[in-house]
């Protein structure tokens, strides 16, 4: 029986056990598989690791089988035995790992921080790289910003990244105006239906220069009025 599938998705099987033995039989069932990958035996729905078979009787077995996450790309034998006192059944199985899906956004100097002006915008370059060995496809870039802001990207969506290769996009982000000061997180993601990755990215809002002069101008302002009042009134 061969499966082929990624890392990410186990191999699943079914399987008969027939006891052709001429009384009950208790079976205690075994998966040879490599070095860190794990198997999940299951009859009626009920994970197991054995069973009781009367004479003559057969029992549908299922079997997942799930790859170590860094296992090579290749074809792998898994037998699958069932052992009682006096006898040992053996059936092959063959997993033929395609490879394995991988992916991080981060930026090009692995920076995820930066500083702008209300009211303005930002143009912040992403890198997506394709850390697996099987092609990237259909990869599509959202953000969640703080409330009032908003982010585009170009491109908005990748058709296709090769397994080990990198693609840059462009995220402007909009702040709008009157935002407070302080430090503001931008979530950025990037995935598919196989894989997703996601980069939190802290943007510094600092005041402008213009709303600046004009809070000085008003405490001036407030101060001459103060000023006027008493020279005005004080004397009375």
């Amino acid at each position: 029986m061969n499966i082929e599938s990624t890392t990410k998705d186990p191999f699943r099987y079914n399987a008969s056990l027939h006891n052709g033995s001429g009384h009950t039989q208790i079976y205690k069932l075994e998966t040879l598989t490599p070095e860190g990958w794990n198997t999940v035996l299951r009859t009626e729905g009920s994970q197991v690791a054995g069973l009781r078979l009367d004479s003559g009787k057969t029992q549908e077995i299922s079997i997942e089988i799930t790859a170590a996450p860094l296992v090579k790309p290749g074809k792998y034998n898994i037998p699958v035995i069932a052992v009682t006192d006096a006898d040992t059944l053996r059936v092959e199985l063959e997993a033929v790992v395609k490879g394995n899906y991988g992916i991080e956004l981060t930026t090009p100097s692995g920076r995820l921080s930066n500083d702008i002006t209300e009211g303005k915008s930002k143009q912040i370059e992403l890198t997506i790289r394709n850390t697996g060995t099987l092609p990237l496809e259909g990869l599509e870039l959202s953000a969640q910003t703080p409330v009032k802001w908003n982010a585009t990207f170009t491109p908005s969506k990748i058709e296709r990244i090769d397994a080990g290769q990198t693609q840059d996009v462009i995220a402007t982000l909009n702040v709008p105006d009157k935002t407070i000061a302080g430090d503001y997180v931008t979530n950025f993601t990037v995935k598919n239906n196989n894989v997703n990755s996601n980069a939190a990215f802290r943007m510094t809002v600092k005041t402008s220069l213009l709303s600046g002069w004009i809070g000085i101008l008003v405490i001036f302002l407030s101060l001459g009025i103060v000023y006027y009042l008493i020279r005005k009134y004080g004397r009375r």
